[in-house]
């Protein structure tokens, strides 16, 4: 019996490798689940329904976008961690993923630790913009307007811990200004008070200042990736001013932990397949984005890079959020 029991367990082990590579074959043969922690219409979500719907007509099954809003995506995150780990619900991944890491106290799980990076998607860049009325055209000179103004600018966002908030805490850390928050309930809400120069500064998405630019109603200072934008290209990088300054807005994709790697590799595949698509391209590019294709380990890294890059401007600015 004994022996009988062994050559089981030994037909068993022999046959594993070959059952997941069924499995992974197989996959997917029912609908991807991609949860989005914000409402539809916006970049975010616009952006994941743009792969949403390439993976629908490329990979064999449907792909269906779930938006899950609340707690700064926080509760989208804990719902994938939380999900079965076989590669059927997938988490789109942003900033606010890197941020909330360390802003939010209380948190029932670590990003790194809770979810496996599967593919990078897009990356944008913010744009740093200042009304007419503001006696500056580059970030030099804002810097040195705020400094011999100490306390007296005031730096908007579009709610504390977005992108747009931390890209100016980065800034105001590594260039040492002293400038006032206002945070606002988005970002279109800053407009009117920034066009008539009540707040000073706004850190905000490309797609929204474009034509606020285009159209002289604001001033462009600077970009906040690392290159200067196609868009923009007669406006700096930040960088070029404040020597490695970097706050770009990146998304991409995490499933839950224990995801199979063959069944990662597959969606992996389809998402840089997507980036390969002009026709991808050209929507990206019509958002003001930029595509971000990466394997597995590199998006773990570059998430990983981001979490460690703005728990240091949430410390130092002081920030938390219960």
């Amino acid at each position: 019996m004994r022996i009988a029991r062994f050559a089981v367990l030994l037909l068993t082990l022999a046959l594993a490798p070959l059952a997941q590579a069924v499995a992974a074959d197989k996959f997917p043969n029912h609908p991807i689940k991609m949860v989005i922690g914000f409402l539809a219409g916006g970049p975010t979500d616009t952006t994941g329904r743009i792969y949403c719907e390439w993976l629908s007509q490329h990979i064999g099954a449907p792909c269906v976008v779930e938006n899950k809003v609340g707690q700064g995506g926080m509760i989208a995150a804990a719902s994938v961690v939380n999900s079965a780990p076989d590669g059927y619900t997938i988490l789109f991944v942003g900033p606010n993923n890197a941020i909330g890491q360390t802003l939010y106290k209380n948190l029932s799980f670590n990003h790194m630790r809770d979810t496996v990076p599967v593919a990078g998607l897009a990356r944008l860049s913010n744009v740093m913009v200042v009304p007419p009325s503001l006696p500056v055209k580059t970030v030099a000179e804002f810097i040195a307007y705020a400094k011999a103004h100490p306390g007296k600018l005031s730096y908007a966002s579009s709610g504390n811990g977005t992108s747009v908030h931390m890209s100016a805490e980065l800034f105001k850390m590594m260039t040492q200004l002293d400038m006032v928050h206002v945070p606002y309930k988005g970002s279109a809400a800053v407009y009117p008070d920034l066009l008539t120069g009540k707040v000073d500064v706004l850190f905000d998405n490309l797609p929204g200042v474009l034509e606020f630019v285009k159209t002289g109603k604001l001033r462009a200072l600077g970009v906040t990736t690392a290159k200067r934008q196609p868009s923009m290209p007669d406006v700096p990088t930040v960088g070029e001013t404040v020597p490695g300054y970097e706050a770009s807005v990146f998304y991409g994709i995490a499933a839950p932990k224990g995801t199979p790697p063959d069944v990662v590799a597959v969606l992996n595949k389809a998402f840089n397949d997507a980036q390969a698509d002009p026709k991808i391209l050209q929507r990206l590019h019509d958002l003001g984005s930029d595509p971000l294709p990466m394997t597995p380990a590199e998006f773990g890294k570059f998430t990983g890079d981001e979490i460690e890059k703005w728990a240091k401007v949430v410390k130092a600015a002081n920030l938390s959020i219960e």
